[in-house]
């Protein structure tokens, strides 16, 4: 369970969840359900209020916090851009592998635009360095993605990792989310219900508790909250479609 500080009132109300090794998990429920309160408990930047965060068997506050927050590779929503080069955005360390990068780039799908700017990968981002390239939202938000992919942690949280692509580009990462993640264990925060049907396991949370877990075809069977977002999302696209 956690509530936030100065405050009573319980964000996550016993809460039990286990991940399992390579398993793949959504995460979905309404805004202010808990699911990135979450997720930020396993990474350690929370500390549960009451309850314990077990990995094998030993409480995560155990742990030395380098070697713990070395298991997580996570692309949280408010994620920084900083004004240093492409690759050093991506990798975040000295003598990085460039051919690494390349790599992560090229899995998130922003090789081409790497090979058009003024010095590939060592070209600087952000104008406020005075010479630096501007991205796009969504170009930002695959560098992110990239920069988690560079790290090859075995435990990838994304939260929200397409809300800043266009239709086109979320479609591509949904397609190749399962060579993006690869054998790794994964969590996956989305409001759209349709990225769900890639992972093994969906976990709805309602009312700061998980109501519903299964897949996206036994959840649709049990007619409970997750269908009720997924029809209501549905039925959204059909008019926007119409209009």
């Amino acid at each position: 369970s956690f509530c936030y500080p100065g405050s009573e009132r319980l964000v996550l109300d016993h809460v039990n969840l286990k991940c399992k090794v390579g398993e793949k998990i959504a995460m979905v429920g309404r805004n202010g359900a808990g699911k990135t309160t979450m997720v930020r408990l396993l990474c350690r930047l929370y500390e549960p209020t009451k309850g314990q965060i077990l990995l094998n068997g030993i409480d995560i506050w155990k742990y030395d916090y380098r070697e713990y927050t070395r298991i997580f590779a996570p692309v949280f929503q408010n994620f920084a851009i900083l004004s240093l080069s492409i690759a050093e955005n991506v990798a975040f360390e000295k003598n990085a592998d460039e051919n690494k990068i390349w790599n992560a780039l090229q899995r998130v799908g922003l090789k081409e635009r790497m090979d058009r700017m003024p010095e590939g990968i060592h070209t600087l981002l952000n104008h406020d360095n005075g010479e630096g390239v501007d991205v796009s939202g969504g170009e930002a938000q695959k560098i992110a993605i990239a920069r988690a992919l560079y790290k090859d942690a075995p435990f990838v949280i994304l939260d929200e990792p397409t809300a800043a692509l266009d239709p086109m580009a979320e479609a591509e990462i949904y397609e190749n989310f399962n060579d993006l993640v690869q054998d790794k264990t994964s969590i996956y925060i989305s409001h759209r219900m349709s990225s769900c049907r890639f992972c093994d396991r969906i976990v709805v949370f309602q009312n700061e508790r998980i109501t519903e877990e299964g897949t996206h075809e036994e959840l649709l069977d049990k007619n409970g909250e997750y269908a009720a977002l997924f029809h209501a999302q549905a039925e959204y696209y059909r008019e926007s479609a119409l209009a």
